[in-house]
């Protein structure tokens, strides 16, 4: 173990423990990833003793500056590259109305009792006359190795005493791709209610974790089945099901958008890219319909998608701002490229959709491309043949028309100053007029074939030019 602490700030600490005939250790989640292979640079330090009064010793040594969180009994400091956070060894006992414990003094079993998952119970000793040693009560090792998410104590009253615990095994699980061991799995489906006594903030924190690890659908998938899901995320469970009518069904709509997730997982690790995806079908439960002699229809969805999706980010407490506004873009235009796909591209179709999807253009398309879940191999090459026609017809079109993030070549105060007009009605006709005509294709996107066609339809409509166009 000891060739995992050559960080130079071990053996400060080391020194100091000795110093000062401590037991110390570095615990959880830096030394689960020592064995995982994974990079960490937070870590925890357990003290039997007073942790905040090392910390300070420690700082001063490191001539780094210290925060002390006294109503926690924490104290953390960076030093380099890592973080390090230092708290004595405690134990904790819980109310059932909140999931902040009550702490006592405790021994380095207690300590570690108190950990979440026997993987994050594993401690190192910095002591110098123990140095390197690992202490694992739990077993954590063994489920390492059979990538086993447990609980150290019974898991009925880990989860009922932090609830916020239930949401982390399945993060965890997602993350690693681990699985949850059965008993843990049963004692959250008993405790499922329980989550409603943790912050909003602190549930979402951990579904973004979620979403945002390797394959999501594993974690989404814990969620729906332990009942969290329903709770937490009721319009995403309302997509779960199949209806049959005359013997007609239509796809399940829960697992089409986990593999829609997935499929967009592999392309980027965008947190809002990953929540278009989940939110590009939202609404189909709430829009579909049977239709004799058709089958069942979705229409709408689209739409309706795009306008829930700020009471979703606010019920979830996700950001109100430019990144919602940019998953209800995707959810609105997420099936235009589809249709596009499908039918004889014209220029305007493109021109209308690059007008439409401004930047967010290359989101778009990656986002329909990941919405193609077919198991027939032949309409997946198809699509994909397609989805590269229009991808060739987009770059061409703005090449040479540059509507991306378009701006008009006339504004409405060059036509108020060409007729001599006030801001109103006829002033937003000639506007639309330009507009519909550059997309059309009927002109070019410059300033001097939109001012000529502005002259033109002004006249038409019996105005007259009072001022030089130039």
């Amino acid at each position: 173990m000891k060739e995992h602490l050559n960080h130079p700030v071990f053996s400060i600490i080391s020194k100091l423990a000795g110093k000062n005939n401590l037991q110390v250790y570095a615990i959880g989640g830096f030394v689960r990833d020592i064995f995982l292979n994974r990079p960490s640079k937070d870590i925890d330090i357990v003290v039997l003793g007073n942790g905040i009064a090392f910390a300070e010793q420690v700082a001063q040594a490191l001539k780094v500056k210290l925060s002390v969180f006294k109503n926690f009994g924490t104290a953390m400091l960076r030093h380099q590259d890592i973080e390090l956070e230092f708290v004595g060894a405690r134990k904790e006992s819980y109310r059932s109305n909140s999931r902040k414990p009550i702490v006592e003094d405790g021994t380095l079993d207690d300590d570690q009792k108190r950990r979440d998952f026997t993987i994050n119970a594993l401690a190192i000793s910095l002591h110098p006359d123990h140095y390197g040693e690992l202490i694992d009560p739990f077993n954590g090792m063994a489920d390492l190795e059979n990538k086993l998410i447990r609980t150290p104590l019974n898991p009925d009253e880990t989860f009922s005493d932090d609830p916020l615990r239930m949401m982390r095994a399945i993060r965890f699980a997602s993350q690693l791709d681990f699985e949850i061991a059965e008993d843990a799995i049963n004692a959250i489906k008993l405790n499922k209610e329980r989550i409603k006594i943790v912050s909003q903030e602190r549930i979402t924190d951990e579904l973004n974790k979620i979403i945002l690890s390797p394959i999501p659908s594993a974690g989404f998938r814990y969620l729906f089945d332990t009942g969290l899901l329903h709770l937490i995320f009721p319009q995403m469970a309302a997509l779960y099901g199949v209806d049959y009518i005359n013997g007609r069904g239509h796809k399940d709509n829960f697992y089409h958008t986990l593999q829609v997730l997935d499929n967009i997982s592999t392309e980027t690790y965008d947190l809002w890219l990953r929540w278009a995806a989940i939110l590009h079908d939202i609404a189909k439960p709430a829009t579909k319909r049977f239709e004799p002699g058709h089958g069942w229809t979705f229409h709408g969805h689209e739409d309706r998608g795009a306008r829930m999706v700020p009471k979703i980010f606010a019920q979830l407490k996700l950001p109100l701002n430019d990144r919602m506004k940019f998953v209800q873009k995707l959810v609105l235009l997420h099936l235009r490229p589809i249709v596009l796909a499908q039918d004889v591209i014209t220029d305007s179709a493109v021109r209308r959709l690059l007008f439409e999807a401004g930047d967010e253009i290359d989101s778009l398309m990656m986002l329909c491309k990941a919405d193609v879940t077919t198991k027939n191999e032949y309409k997946v090459r198809k699509y994909r043949q397609n989805f590269e026609l229009v991808q060739q017809k987009l770059k061409d079109v703005e090449q040479r028309d540059q509507i991306r993030n378009w701006q008009p070549p006339v504004t409405g105060n060059d036509i108020m100053h060409i007729f001599g007009l006030q801001e109103g009605r006829e002033v937003g006709i000639i506007k639309n007029q330009i507009r519909e005509a550059i997309l059309e294709g009927e002109i070019p996107n410059t300033r001097e074939a939109a001012l000529a066609f502005t002259i033109a339809k002004g006249e038409e409509i019996g105005l007259k030019v009072v001022a030089n166009t130039n």
